[in-house]
């Protein structure tokens, strides 16, 4: 209740010599007017703010007594009272009301006490008068009561500085941050007090806010603390400038948080990211081909620079010669260099082995020791302590030390069981020690290319032994019969997916006649040398029995019947008399054959095309037709022919214009028409036969 209820106020009366703690919590922070009394009651000071507050102009109010000024008859006698007490030595404090000039109240909230000891002269005796609107004032006390439950109960951070950046004060949450009591903060700049945190770029940030005012967010305070002091940590940081009433500076409080465990989320998930999007690279970019030193550089380039600045790939000597994995390597290991990265541009790389150099390790050796283990060899740091031991075979370690290398791994190529060779990587640079997750990563990448790696082993394996076995199933020795010469070649596919049942065969029989055949069959790879190879041995005898052509045709086709996984397969056949020139040829679907003239014409031979053997209920067709003696007959296979990406009708119209200039010799026209008709590796099987019928 207040005096002008007729109720005392609720007052707080102090001994004289000090005040109630409660009632400077909002003293400087809304405007305060200052009244001075002598000993008699009239005021001698009246200052602006309690001109502004109260009405009443200086020249108005001085020389007038407080209590019939401020207050209005009904309450003189508690006017006096309050004055009265202060006068004998009391301190006042409290809530009351008085009369504005304008004529209404005013809620007051005042502080009262003698001024004896303040001031001299007139006021000896008379009383000092504090007073702020009682609103502003409840207003001021409430935000301090929350801000200092904020500041000493909130697990955030606060700090407030001065314009200097000292330290002012600072909770129990930055306190236990820092790992220091406020005593070791108090007067101190934050360079001085943390060393060891980016205290001038955070000091540097709040110079801006204190010289324009802008807060600023969000900004990253990283480093150690006594509190922590063997792990760097981050804490998210706010400054904000405090200003005065006038807004001027009067300094800076900062608020933060530790954000360390989700940065190193943050940091885990990306660093998952970039481990994904690596592999993803990896899948794309290692095994595009079927040869060793490819699939071992594309290794190497993958890594560098995602997981470490250089990268040298190693394969096992007898596996690089083309061979298979070794007996063991309890002698040592030889290696072969098929991949590095980068090939120039870096001194690191300059001192390893340069690409094509075979290494040989003695068995102690760790490379030896990695290969034997199966396991990645990892030195999260080099020093000459580390290096030790590989020092015994080689001074590379070390010029690889002083040349910056500061961590070390090597990881075996492991496929199928088997142990391919080793894949070593080096960091150099911003990169960090390499750790487990990266020795993972790097036995993901070395598993890939140790699969791609036996499968151009077990391709190539492969490859060899289909075009052994189509080779071995070849005619060896062709003796045709008087009358007609023969050349012929055979031209292995590149690919070991192309390698297949291309064939030719000539062969004598009665009357001085030969049987001129070939034939591919349309599959790839062993199982279809194999189907070549029982075709090529059931014509042989079919012919002996002096069948006519399209009954050596339908025996063949029953042979593919036979079989538990069909096959198709072309198939040229061709009896030749050179006493006469008289040809009956037949086709199954094989591509037409081409005749020379003595004259030098050259043209394809319009035939019944047919379709291949092992489609079933197929009438095959005989065509006969008489040669001029000395006339060439060409039967060829469509690897020949056929091209990615060319028109056949071209590639066709070519054969018969090389035909038309043939060589010397008809060794020279084969060679002639491979070497112009595919300048490059083999795309599919080539079988190519070239006959001279006749003398001319």
């Amino acid at each position: 209740m207040s005096a002008m209820d007729g109720a005392v106020p609720a007052l707080t009366v102090t001994d004289g010599q000090g005040v109630a703690r409660g009632a400077g919590g909002w003293m400087g922070a809304v405007p305060v007017a200052l009244a001075v009394t002598g000993a008699d009651g009239r005021i001698i000071v009246w200052d602006p703010v309690a001109e502004e507050l109260l009405g009443y102009r200086a020249q108005e109010a001085v020389g007038r007594h407080i209590v019939d000024l401020l207050h209005p008859d009904a309450h003189r006698t508690l006017g006096r009272a309050l004055w009265e007490d202060a006068a004998a030595g009391f301190g006042v404090m409290g809530s009351v009301t008085v009369w504005h000039r304008a004529g209404r109240p005013v809620e007051l909230e005042i502080w009262v006490r003698p001024a004896a000891g303040h001031t001299g002269g007139e006021a000896e005796g008379g009383v000092l008068v504090f007073a702020a609107d009682a609103h502003a004032a409840a207003r001021i006390r409430g935000s301090s009561v929350v801000w200092d439950g904020l500041f000493s109960h909130s697990p955030v951070g606060i700090a407030v500085f001065d314009t200097g950046l000292r330290f002012l004060r600072v909770n129990a949450a930055l306190q236990a941050m820092n790992g220091l009591p406020e005593a070791a903060h108090a007067g101190k700049t934050l360079p001085h007090v943390l060393p060891e945190v980016n205290a001038e770029q955070m000091e540097a940030v709040m110079r801006r806010v204190l010289a324009t005012g802008e807060p600023v967010l969000d900004f990253r305070r990283t480093g150690r603390t006594p509190a922590d002091p063997d792990r760097d940590r981050t804490w998210s940081v706010s400054c904000v400038r405090l200003e005065d009433a006038e807004g001027r500076p009067v300094g800076i409080t900062t608020s933060m948080t530790d954000i360390t465990a989700q940065e190193e989320a943050k940091a885990q998930a990306e660093d998952g990211r970039r481990r994904l999007a690596l592999l993803n690279d990896a899948s794309i970019r290692i095994g595009t081909t079927l040869e060793l030193d490819r699939t071992a550089q594309e290794l190497a380039d993958v890594a560098v620079p995602h997981l470490a600045d250089v990268v040298t790939v190693d394969l096992l000597e007898s596996l690089a010669a083309g061979g298979e994995p070794g007996p063991g390597l309890i002698g040592g290991a030889a290696l072969r260099r098929l991949g590095k990265a980068p090939q120039a541009g870096s001194q690191v790389a300059d001192v390893l082995a340069p690409l094509g150099r075979t290494l040989a390790f003695p068995s102690a050796a760790p490379y030896t020791q990695a290969l034997a283990q199966r396991q990645p060899f990892l030195l999260a740091h080099l020093d000459a302590r580390a290096i030790a031991a590989a020092a015994r075979y080689s001074d590379a370690p070390e010029r690889l030390r002083r040349l910056g290398v500061h961590s070390f791994m090597m990881v075996p190529l492991v496929a199928r069981g088997l142990v391919l060779g080793l894949a070593t990587f080096y960091r150099t640079g911003a990169l960090g020690p390499f750790g487990e997750a990266d020795a993972v990563l790097a036995g993901e990448l070395a598993a890939r290319a140790a699969v791609c790696a036996d499968n151009a082993r077990l391709y190539g394996r492969e490859h060899d032994t289909a075009a052994i076995l189509q080779r071995s199933m070849l005619p060896q020795h062709i003796t045709p019969p008087p009358g007609i010469d023969i050349a012929h070649r055979y031209l292995a596919a590149s690919d070991v997916n192309e390698v297949g049942g291309d064939w030719y065969d000539v062969i004598p029989f009665s009357g001085g006649k030969a049987a001129l055949l070939i034939g591919d069959v349309m599959g790839h790879g062993i199982a279809a040398a194999a189907v070549m190879g029982r075709l090529s041995s059931t014509v042989r005898a079919l012919v002996r029995l002096d069948l006519e052509p399209v009954r050596v045709l339908e025996q063949l086709e029953a042979v593919l019947a036979d079989l538990a996984d069909p096959m198709l397969a072309t198939f040229l056949y061709a009896v030749c008399d050179p006493a006469t020139g008289r040809c009956q040829i037949t086709l199954a679907g094989h591509p037409p054959p081409a005749v020379v003239t003595p004259g030098g014409h050259a043209r394809l031979l319009d035939l019944p095309p047919g379709a291949p053997l092992g489609i079933g209920g197929i009438t095959f067709t005989t065509t006969e037709l008489t040669l001029a003696p000395g006339s060439l007959l060409v039967l060829y296979t469509d690897g020949l022919v056929e091209a990615r990406g060319t028109d056949i009708d071209d590639r066709l119209s070519e054969l018969t214009r090389l035909l038309a200039n043939p060589g010397p010799s008809l060794p020279d026209l084969c060679d002639q028409l491979i070497t112009e008709l595919v300048p490059g590796s083999a795309d599919d099987d080539i079988a190519l036969l070239i006959a001279r019928i006749g003398t001319a």
